[in-house]
Order: C-alpha cells, then structure tokens, then sequence
C-alpha cells in the first residue's frame, strides 16, 4: 500500500534530495571561504591550503548540483572529496582509538560518509527533473 501511494513522487523526491545536498554542501563551501553565517565555525583556510581547494570544490560543484549543472561530473568529484575527507579527517585525522577510528559513529564522520554515497549516488542517476540538465536535454531532443 505505501508502496503504491509513494511510488508516483518518486523522482521529484529525488530532485528534491539532489537539490538540497547540493544546498548543503554549497553552504558549508560558502562558510568556509567567506567567514559568513552565524555562528563562524570555520577559520579562513588560506589560498590555496587543501582546505581552500575543497571549500572551493563544495561551493562550485555544491551550486551546480543544487541547480543540476554538469550533475554526473560535478557529484563525482564531490564524491571523492568527501571519501577524502572521511578517511583523511575522520579516520586518520580524528581522536578515535582503536577499531573505533573505522566506525563512523565514532568518528564523527557520519555526514561525511553519508555524502560520499549520496553524491555518488547522484552521479550513477544523473540529474532528473528540476535540473538545466534536464532542459539541455529536452531541447537538444526537440532540435
């Protein structure tokens, strides 16, 4: 019965997932390099620290997943940066000891590792509806 009741909101909940991780890592990209939104929780990285690189990575690729721009390419380096950043961080960056410095519960690296598939994710489906991809495609299969 859920089944049949969900089913037809299918893609369009899939936008919707597609637009706010991009949302999301667009605002933590932004946070980053501009000092902006309260509470500041970041320092400025420095130009062109690893830091840097991937707040600008999380506000460029962040903003065309969240517009559905270049999608497949932009959510798989997006991918990689946060497989990045849960094993650099998280398991080899963190305080974790032991077996724990693996479980991301304990390492603090859940959203990390949740991102890394969600962006991955993104990139196997590509784009759906709400997106310039989609109006790409549809005017390119219109000419």
């Amino acid at each position: 019965m859920l089944k049949a009741i969900l089913s037809p909101f299918t893609e369009k909940v899939y936008a919707v997932l597609r637009i706010f991780s991009g949302f999301l890592l667009t605002f933590a990209g932004a946070q980053k390099l501009f000092g902006i939104f309260w509470p500041p929780t970041y320092p400025r990285p420095g130009v062109g620290s690893q830091v840097w690189i991937g707040a600008v990575i999380e506000l460029v690729a962040g903003t065309a997943i969240m517009l559905g721009l270049f999608t497949r390419c932009a959510a798989f380096v997006c991918s990689g940066m946060m497989a990045v950043a849960y094993w650099q961080l998280h398991v080899f960056g963190g305080q974790a000891q032991g077996i724990g410095k693996f479980l991301p519960g304990v390492n603090q690296g859940i959203p990390a590792a949740l991102l890394c598939f969600v962006f991955l994710y993104i990139a196997c489906k590509g784009a759906g509806p709400w997106s310039v991809d989609a109006k790409r495609e549809a005017a390119k299969a219109g000419t």
